[in-house]
């Protein structure tokens, strides 16, 4: 239930709230659903209600002004009702909350009878064609402007980009959206954080340039590319695609899930491992801005399920299709990998996809330890080799709750290994310990 939480202070107050003292007229049902009364500190109890039957996984709903999802009252009340406690007793919903149950089955209803109605062919296909050309031609002409003000650059000396500070990343980034061209103008943003960034920047700042030119001679020339790579390049720029690849049914376990948020967007990403194929699948779903999305697969779980690969050499994504079992707890996890070998993975996943940021593995048999003062690494137990664990995971909370999991014996960690460090996600003490959230 606490992996449900979106944020350490979530689980943390809904925790508190998992005792009988602040609820009343709570109950549940046979088909999955959760309800209670919660005092708070207003004069009013916050009405709370937990569908855990979905297909989709858990829904929530509650009359309290947290934004989260769930809220620390929809926490406390799965805790109150996991703990078999005798204030949830089995009972009818009341009108407030069945409303809202019923309104999720029909809405479910209507997406699964939406799903399973065969397409409607498209209304005009010359026009949606006439419209991707022209939005092709429109990116094609932000990648040229693009490829001159990346010269311009280069030709005055790098030192010009900390002179003219982030308007003309912000301005050059903007054109790029006018272009159509979403991922280039995310990477040009990206480009505006480099400069005066400390020790070493004029590098980093050269090795983007670098990336974001082969972006662009990429789209430019994606008509000479294999298919595969062309279709990353697409993905790349920012136009969108489908899931293409034929289902693949497998018993996939959930390694991790953890969310980023920007001012418009909140991004979900899960990753799964199919136990059967060996393959790793990266899930991604979207909420608005403060908003959490409605997938959520805590870690540790395991489901029966078909996936299908999005399109592009070295892929990863993919799309949830049919679960054919509810699913289950497991301390199930993948085979672990040396430091040498996770590296040499992202290596070869760089040849499909040069653009990509890092890749999943799982190590096995390693120990946190500090590098200096200031940060760690994940060092093999059987040889002298270690892995930099990143910058950005170094002040996260996960951090510490790995080297207490560890306690200086080994340990089995997935995460993501890149160009920056290895990012832990989650972890596990011995070959039956239970997966450890670390993000």
């Amino acid at each position: 239930m606490l992996a449900l939480a979106p944020d350490d202070a979530s689980r943390k107050a809904g925790s508190k709230l998992g005792a009988a003292g602040p609820w009343s007229e709570a109950g549940s049902s046979q088909e999955g659903t959760v309800w209670g009364l919660c005092r708070g500190s207003g004069g009013k109890p916050y009405r709370t209600v937990v569908d855990v039957a979905d297909a989709a996984g858990p829904a929530y709903k509650c009359s309290c002004p947290s934004r989260k999802f769930p809220c620390k009252h929809a926490l406390g009340l799965l805790l109150l009702w996991a703990g078999a406690d005798p204030v949830v007793p089995p009972g009818k919903a009341p009108d407030w909350a069945a409303q809202w149950i019923d309104g999720r089955r029909q809405r479910t209803q209507e997406r699964q009878r939406t799903a399973a109605a065969p397409a409607a062919p498209a209304a005009d296909p010359d026009a949606a064609r006439r419209r991707a050309e022209r939005r092709a031609e429109r990116i094609s002409a932000g990648a040229a402007e693009l490829e001159q003000r990346l010269t311009d650059l280069l030709r005055g000396g790098l030192a010009t980009a900390e002179r003219e500070g982030a308007g003309l990343w912000e301005e050059t980034a903007a054109r790029m959206v006018d272009a159509q061209a979403p991922g280039l103008a995310a990477r040009v943003r990206e480009l505006g954080t480099i400069p005066a960034s400390g020790p070493g920047w004029p590098v980093r700042l050269l090795e983007e340039c670098a990336l974001l030119h082969l972006l662009d001679r990429g789209w430019l020339r994606r008509a000479e590319l294999p298919d595969g790579l062309a279709a990353t390049v697409r993905s790349r720029v920012g136009l969108p695609g489908s899931p293409d690849g034929p289902p693949l049914r497998d018993r996939w376990l959930v390694l991790a899930q953890y969310d980023t948020s920007d001012a418009r967007l909140t991004t979900r990403r899960i990753w799964l491992y199919g136990e059967k194929s060996g393959r790793t699948a990266l899930l991604l779903s979207y909420g608005a801005a403060g908003r959490a999305p409605e997938l959520a697969l805590p870690v540790g779980l395991a489901l029966d399920a078909e996936v299908s690969a999005y399109p592009g050499a070295g892929q990863l994504r993919a799309a949830l299709g049919d679960r054919t079992a509810a699913p289950a707890s497991t301390t199930s996890r993948p085979p672990g990998v040396t430091t040498s070998e996770a590296t040499a993975r992202y290596g070869e996943a760089l040849r499909e996809d040069p653009w990509l940021e890092s890749y999943p593995v799982t190590l096995g048999r390693v120990i946190p330890v500090p590098a200096d003062r200031d940060t760690w690494q994940l060092a093999d137990a059987d040889t002298d080799l270690a892995l930099p664990i990143a910058r950005s995971a170094q002040s996260r909370p996960g951090l510490w709750r790995l080297v207490a999991l560890s306690g200086g014996a080994p340990v089995t960690v997935f995460g993501e290994c890149g160009h920056r460090g290895f990012t832990p996600l989650t972890a596990w003490q011995d070959d039956e310990g239970e997966a450890i959230p670390l993000c």
